[in-house]
């Protein structure tokens, strides 16, 4: 199998300036196209180990990330992201190139994904079951999600979970994962073996670096996975790891809020969700430990069991 690392640095960038690097991650194949050098070199390092199709296969999404063009090459550069010829992001400041790959390959799945539910969820598995994690910014979702995966559990997403519309099994899409300010030095401490990028200081979403998928997330990204619980998680300071049981109807409703495209599915959405609620268990999650908030997953993989 081909992939980004097996390409080599320079038949990398070639494929990135020419006909477009048709990278895959997980049910979707990216054509990119880019001609920014320190782009790819994050590419070849966070992706070493995704599959790459040849020139001329079909791909679900073509994006362009490139820099600016006369004056503004030398005043404070920038990055634009291109989808299909549009622009449907402003520009952004040119040392904010992969965190714009990044945010855009999840707009370009949670805008035009629709033969599954998208629910903005990190999303982790061991033992052939999920555990779905809907929150919202701040919440300490990627932060759990991180430790999980660095303590045995199998990443699905951090970002997007893909629900499928058919039998309610989940389509892993596992890429690196967001992390942002404290954050950062918190996963980086818990994680000394994991790769992450070089943190990017003052976007909008304030100082971010992404850490690597690891390989076997990778590698088995093609095997769905049976939802078993729907946590939502938040972290607070000195909060002990606790599970509170949240009703389904409840959990329905903060569900359709978490959910890219449940009104636009319109009732193939609101079946979906009905049944996902009604197959797993649900529960709101404090925590404030890592090792306390593991602890509470393992509990509830051995109950299971």
């Amino acid at each position: 199998m081909l992939t980004v690392a097996s390409l080599g640095e320079r038949e990398l960038r070639a494929r990135l300036r020419g006909p477009g690097l048709r990278l895959q991650t997980g049910p979707f194949v990216t054509c990119v196209h880019s001609p920014l050098a320190p782009l790819a070199a994050t590419l070849g390092t966070m992706y070493a180990d995704y599959p790459v199709l040849e020139e001329g296969a079909l791909a679900d999404f073509h994006v362009r990330l490139s820099g600016s063009t006369g004056l503004r090459r030398f005043l404070r550069p920038q990055v634009h992201f291109h989808y299909d010829g549009m622009a449907p992001f402003q520009p952004l400041p040119l040392d904010q190139a992969f965190p714009m790959f990044e945010w855009a390959m999840n707009w370009c799945v949670s805008s035009q994904a629709n033969s599954w539910l998208v629910i903005h969820a990190a999303v982790i598995e061991k033992d052939g079951l999920a555990a779905i994690l809907p929150a919202p910014p701040g919440s300490g979702k990627s932060t759990l999600c991180a430790a999980l995966v660095n303590r045995g559990w199998r990443l699905l997403s951090d970002e997007l979970t893909l629900v499928r519309l058919d039998d309610g099994k989940i389509d892993p899409l596992p890429r690196p994962v967001s992390l942002k300010n404290a954050s950062i030095g918190i996963i980086r401490d818990y994680a000394p073996a994991a790769a992450f990028t070089r943190p990017v200081a003052d976007t909008v979403k304030g100082t971010v670096a992404h850490m690597r998928a690891s390989s076997d997330s990778v590698a088995r990204a093609g095997q769905a996975a049976a939802p078993a619980w729907i946590v939502f998680p938040k972290w607070q300071a000195g909060a002990a790891a606790e599970l509170t049981p949240v009703p389904q109807a409840r959990a329905h409703m903060r569900l359709a809020e978490n959910a890219f495209n449940y009104s636009l599915l319109g009732e193939t959405g609101f079946h979906t969700v009905a049944r996902l609620v009604d197959e797993v268990r649900t529960f709101d999650f404090h925590y404030s430990v890592l090792d306390d908030a593991i602890a509470v997953f393992e509990r509830l993989l051995a109950e299971r069991a």
